[in-house]
């Protein structure tokens, strides 16, 4: 994987992309910057982030800026902005098409700047994925678009997290039913390495912990319940703990994620999507943080989507984002810890 050359000046400021621009992101950015968020830059209208500022009555000082090292020089509360004109004025609650290849721009600028090591890391806010699949977007979403544009080393694997819990589900947005099929033994082995490198990196665990959640009932009881936990999931947990991971499972799901199990793990690989992200939202729905480990710059996310019925209303919550950019700055901070 890509390392930061520390021969040049530390970035000092995170980017934030618009996401989708009729959704809740320039309400949750103005709350999250006003709240005292760490210094950063992002990617819009300037007029259009006043004017959510001025309705959501949260003073906030916004600088347009040309590139990046201009935002070096602002106070830290200062938002930076790289200016964007929508092709089409954002209205809140409906998404357009003819924004959606900017939206798209506004990412890959993002990870162009992280690659480079302009920025700290990205924090993506949400998008409209229907809209841009109507504009040729071609990714299943962030992860796999992120990973495209760091290129064949990148490795992405998405991790759900917040203050109690990491998870990583090992397979994502497919259906139940074709779940068996797609674990494998070099499937966990790839997305258990991924993980201890980011555990030891970015979260500051020198002997990373790893726990394995069992697909079936009770981890299969051993083939009585399902076949892949005995066949599959425990040879290959085998075969990585002879080659020195600190990895063990599986384990029944039902009773991994409680508050005393938690002390066991640093983090748990997980078969399936609901699996990860019912614990993690349960335990913490506001707090929630998505984070692309794998890649060679840092990218979090709130753990929501766009939500358009609540964009323009001055409800949105602003929580997870916040979280976003709390969990960016401190893996950039371990990161550089770790390459010191």
């Amino acid at each position: 994987m890509g390392r930061p050359q520390m021969d040049r000046p530390l970035a000092k400021r995170l980017i934030i992309t618009p996401g989708e621009p009729a959704g809740i992101g320039a309400e949750i950015l103005v709350e999250a910057a006003h709240h005292g968020a760490s210094p950063l830059i992002t990617i819009d209208d300037p007029e259009r982030l006043k004017a959510a500022a001025a309705a959501s009555n949260r003073p906030l000082e916004i600088a347009a800026i040309n590139q990046v090292s201009e935002a070096d020089h602002l106070p830290g509360e200062t938002l930076a902005v790289l200016p964007v004109r929508w092709a089409e004025p954002p209205v809140a609650g409906q998404p357009s098409p003819a924004n959606a290849s900017q939206v798209i721009d506004a990412i890959r600028t993002a990870a162009i700047l992280a690659k480079d090591g302009k920025v700290k890391g990205i924090v993506t806010n949400p998008i409209q994925k229907s809209t841009l699949y109507a504009a040729g977007f071609k990714s299943p979403g962030h992860t796999e678009f992120l990973g495209e544009l760091d290129g064949p080393q990148s490795q992405p694997v998405m991790m759900l997290a917040n203050s109690q819990l990491k998870v990583v589900p090992l397979t994502i947005h497919i259906p139940l039913k074709e779940v068996p099929a797609a674990i494998t033994a070099d499937k966990i082995a790839a997305t258990a390495t991924v993980l201890d490198d980011s555990l030891r990196r970015d979260f500051g665990h020198d002997h990373p912990r790893i726990a394995v959640a069992g697909l079936n009932p009770h981890a299969g009881e051993d083939g009585t319940i399902g076949r892949e936990d005995r066949d599959i999931i425990a040879p290959a947990i085998a075969d990585l703990r002879r080659g020195g991971m600190n990895i063990s499972g599986p384990f029944s799901a039902d009773t991994l994620f409680h508050e005393d199990r938690r002390q066991d793990y640093d983090a748990v690989i997980a078969m399936y999507h609901d699996q990860a992200l019912i614990p993690v939202k349960s335990l913490d729905f506001h707090g929630g943080v998505n984070i692309t480990l794998g890649l060679s710059y840092i990218r979090t996310s709130p753990d929501h989507g766009t939500a358009l019925d609540q964009a323009g209303k001055g409800t949105a919550n602003p929580q997870s984002l916040m979280a976003a950019i709390t969990m960016a700055e401190t893996m950039a901070a371990n990161r550089r810890g770790h390459h010191a």
